[in-house]
């Protein structure tokens, strides 16, 4: 059903993309506005600085851009995406020592941000009603009524190179990101300030891209696809490299990023420190990793990461017409990989919105709002949990100093219990993979009987020193290759044999 004639998008970046896809069934035109001159090709831009870091596209992110744009997926494969099972094809160093390398129920596709980009950029200049306009720079909103219970944004002003320029909008969705100007436009309108909750746990992280070795070059011990190193749980002394999480991250065209990042540490800025600093991280199969591949840029380094949620859904009178979507509404801490997930998610929630709709009133901006919390809440207590036991972390979601500490206290151990029963347990196994995904909340997992019957009978079996799955393997030495699945585990998929 069309809703209306012109629906505008600030930004074209995957938030925006994906919610043009959202939009093109119900208007005659959308038009998506972006500042940056968009590649035709798989290349970083100036808008998009943490493309060149590691990225997830989780699971129920997947489903989501797939159904918006049917066939994403098959094309992100084909165009050199990798189909991997991570519980196979990673080797994971979490605790005292390396994971067993079994079949699991989560499987993931690992790529660059610019080819998810490139590939959405694709789908969305094949919808015929769509059109972007690069190099616009968005300069504030028309709007009517402002602040009041009939106030609606009704179009949006820009400039480009040949000038200032108009145009009148049924819709428009801010998808600008952390820096959006929308929040202040509003209240120069007339709207109140909305509530803002932020913790910023001080995470900085540090990448560099490198050129795998030809096949025929890689060692026997290469295995492995991805290599996570997590934080040591050693509280005593040790260097400060052993508080990283570090990344070696598959992605297309026989490449990898090398990536390391820390809460409220002081991270490498230069290619010799980057270097060094990965000498010292918990096993040396990073730093040599590193050594017998290419490296092909130089260091690039994010501080911004702060989580940060701005909340128009308590705005008494939100303005009609007018809806956010992405980091211009909610931003998480990148080491949770939820961005792109929780932003195609909430252009899905709005074209389902859409779709139930026979009018753009304040009653639809008001009930969209109310389910995009709902959507939001799961990926925000999943940030919360962790970056709230950080003594390093500020912002107004920062815990009393006594909860702060129990929170740092059992955070680790309650991970390694998780983490420790899925690789025995099916069923929190799975439940397990949900959450990571965003398709489970953390609180619903761990209300499950089933679940929490799993996680004690793995306790007692550790204390008993019964385990199924072997563990803690020297993280000096190479992570093991034997897989350990069980016979009636499924089977990897095609692409990772």
């Amino acid at each position: 059903m069309r809703l209306g004639t012109t629906a505008v998008v600030l930004g074209g970046s995957a938030a925006g993309l994906c919610t043009a896809g959202a939009l093109a069934p119900h208007f005659d035109q959308v038009l998506v506005l972006e500042r940056d001159e968009l590649p035709a090709e798989a290349e970083h831009r100036r808008g998009v600085p943490q493309s060149k870091h590691p990225h997830f596209l989780l699971n129920s992110g997947r489903r989501a851009i797939g159904a918006l744009f049917p066939g994403f997926e098959d094309d992100l494969i084909a165009a050199g995406g990798l189909h991997l099972m991570p519980s196979m094809d990673a080797a994971y160093l979490d605790g005292e020592g390396w994971s067993a390398r079994k079949r699991g129920t989560m499987t993931m596709i690992y790529s660059s941000r610019i080819l998810i980009e490139r590939v959405l950029r694709d789908k969305v200049r094949g919808l015929a009603n769509v059109v972007i306009r690069e190099g616009v720079a968005v300069n504030g909103l028309t709007v009517r009524g402002g602040g009041t219970p009939g106030g609606e944004v009704t179009g949006v002003d820009f400039s480009t190179s040949d000038g200032d320029e108009h145009i009148d909008a049924d819709f428009v969705v801010d998808t600008m990101g952390r820096g959006s100007s929308v929040g202040g436009w509003l209240v120069a309108a007339g709207w109140p300030e909305p509530e803002v909750q932020t913790l910023d746990a001080k995470v900085t992280y540090t990448s560099r891209w490198y050129d795998l070795p030809s096949p025929a070059e890689r060692p026997p011990s290469w295995w492995w696809r991805h290599l996570v190193i997590m934080p040591t749980p050693d509280k005593g002394e040790h260097p400060a490299e052993h508080e990283f999480l570090v990344n070696f991250f598959p992605i297309e065209g026989d490449r990898a990023i090398a990536c390391m990042g820390s809460w409220g540490i002081e991270m490498p800025r230069t290619t010799d420190a980057f270097l060094e600093s990965a000498r010292r991280v918990r096993t040396p199969l990073f730093a040599g990793a590193m050594d017998r591949c290419a490296p092909t840029s130089e260091v690039h380094l994010t501080r911004s990461t702060g989580n940060k949620w701005r909340r128009y859904d308590k705005l008494r009178t939100p303005p009609k017409g007018l809806v956010f979507v992405g980091d211009s509404i909610c931003a998480f801490n990148p080491f949770y990989a939820q961005g792109i997930s929780s932003a195609a998610g909430s252009a899905l929630l709005l074209r389902e919105h859409l779709d139930r709709a026979d009018r753009l009133d304040a009653r639809f901006s008001a009930r969209f709002l109310v389910a995009q919390r709902r959507l939001l809440s799961v990926p925000w207590r999943l940030a919360m949990a962790r970056d709230q036991g950080y003594e390093c972390a500020v912002g107004t979601e920062k815990p009393p100093e006594w909860r702060r500490r129990v929170l740092a206290a059992v955070s680790g151990p309650a991970f390694s219990l998780i983490v420790g029963a899925a690789r025995e347990d099916a069923v929190v196994d799975e439940h397990f993979a949900k959450v990571f995904n965003l398709d489970e909340s953390l609180g619903d997992m761990l209300r499950n009987p089933r679940v929490l019957w799993g996680l004690a009978r793995y306790r007692v079996r550790a204390a008993l020193g019964r385990h199924r799955v072997p563990f803690g393997f020297d993280p000096r030495a190479d992570p093991p290759a034997t897989d350990y699945s069980p016979e009636s585990a499924a089977p990897a998929p095609a692409a990772a044999r």
